[in-house]
């Protein structure tokens, strides 16, 4: 269900879905043989222009798949990618999204650029890969290293911010989830932003930061991110550290979930897999379960051991059980200005006793 959508997401109308079992995949074809003759007869006989893997392929087995299928092979990677290319909006997700295509392409030029030229705009096709499949690896290598460099010079301009909001005693916030979870429209809520919203996978792309004010606590900044999901490519995270650089430095992250998707305990290990792997595992969570409003179900909030707000089930779209959200946004507001107050008195009286 998940890669049709992603199919969906990029423009592509599936035709028909293949599931295969096996303890490893095949080292020429990644599917068994048997497996490889059907999808080429369902090919024939529906005439389907692109074959999607829902996994990673190395560069012989999609070369040799496209010689037994005889169309266009690509892989979840490279899906992705593609709608991440169709998505980004500003000059950094632009830069980032190059970034990772290149990354890719670099491990996939082999076998890779049969008839690209006719292939402009196909789905997998997009970005560089319709202009940069034919550059050598050095080209390609210099490009790379210009985009580090543009991205590099972003992340000092978000480092300077971030070092200002810290200054004012600012409460940093991060809106984290999986895709389509919600979070853009909760951000809307919160900020009174006009973040593009849809019901589509990855609708946002590019973090946004907004001030709220809280009654009584003054200021918080929150940012809307990108959305996770299962098997990210590591390129995709390793391009977009720069932008995630706004959760790894987050004081509170809200983990917004679909609550009414079934597999969303699964969808929360993943989020949680990618934030350790940019190292914010440490960062305090609120979880929040959106769209109560699909299921009838009251707006509530979970408190932990420590009596700290934990959960909260409310509705993005409507409102409700918003007042719960704000709750644990002061609560954490206030708690930070204590941390901070504590830290300051630590410091004046270490250099009273000359403490170093």
């Amino acid at each position: 269900e998940e890669l049709r959508l992603l199919a969906e997401t990029a423009g592509v109308r599936t035709l028909a879905i293949v599931e295969a079992k096996r303890q490893r995949p095949d080292a020429a074809l990644f599917a068994g043989s048997g497996k490889v003759q059907e999808l080429a007869e369902i090919v024939e006989r529906l005439e389907v222009p692109l074959v999607i893997f829902n996994h990673d392929l190395s560069p012989a087995q999609m070369r040799n798949l496209t010689a037994k299928l005889n169309t266009r092979v690509i892989d979840r990677t490279m899906l992705i990618l593609d709608i991440f290319a169709q998505r980004a909006q500003s000059h950094e997700g632009k830069f980032q999204v190059e970034l990772a295509q290149l990354k890719y392409l670099a491990t996939h030029l082999v076998g890779m650029n049969q008839d690209m030229g006719q292939q402009k705009h196909a789905v997998g096709a997009r970005g560089p890969g319709e202009t940069k499949l034919e550059l050598d690896r050095r080209k390609l290598d210099k490009r790379v290293h210009m985009l580090k460099d543009r991205l590099e010079k972003l992340k000092k301009q978000r480092v300077v911010q971030r070092r200002a909001r810290n200054r004012a005693d600012v409460l940093s916030v991060s809106i984290v989830g999986y895709t389509n979870a919600g979070k853009s429209t909760l951000f809307n809520r919160l900020t009174r932003a006009d973040v593009y919203v849809a019901d589509q996978l990855f609708a946002t792309l590019d973090t946004t930061s907004r001030r709220m004010f809280t009654e009584g606590q003054g200021e918080i900044v929150v940012s809307d991110t990108v959305g996770f999901i299962r098997h990210l490519p590591h390129s995709l995270i390793a391009a977009f550290r720069s932008t995630l650089e706004e959760t790894m430095q987050a004081d509170l992250l809200l983990h917004v979930v679909d609550a009414n998707n079934a597999n969303r305990d699964d969808q929360i290990a993943e989020v949680n897999k990618v934030l350790a792997e940019i190292g914010a595992a440490d960062i305090p969570q609120v979880l929040v379960f959106n769209k109560i409003d699909l299921q009838d179900v009251p707006p509530s909030l979970q408190r932990d051991d420590y009596g700290r707000i934990a959960r909260v089930f409310l509705s993005a779209k409507s409102g409700a059980g918003l007042d719960g959200l704000q709750l644990a946004l002061t609560e954490a507001k206030t708690a930070r200005q204590a941390s901070l107050a504590d830290e300051s008195q630590t410091n004046r009286a270490s250099e009273y006793y000359g403490i170093e």
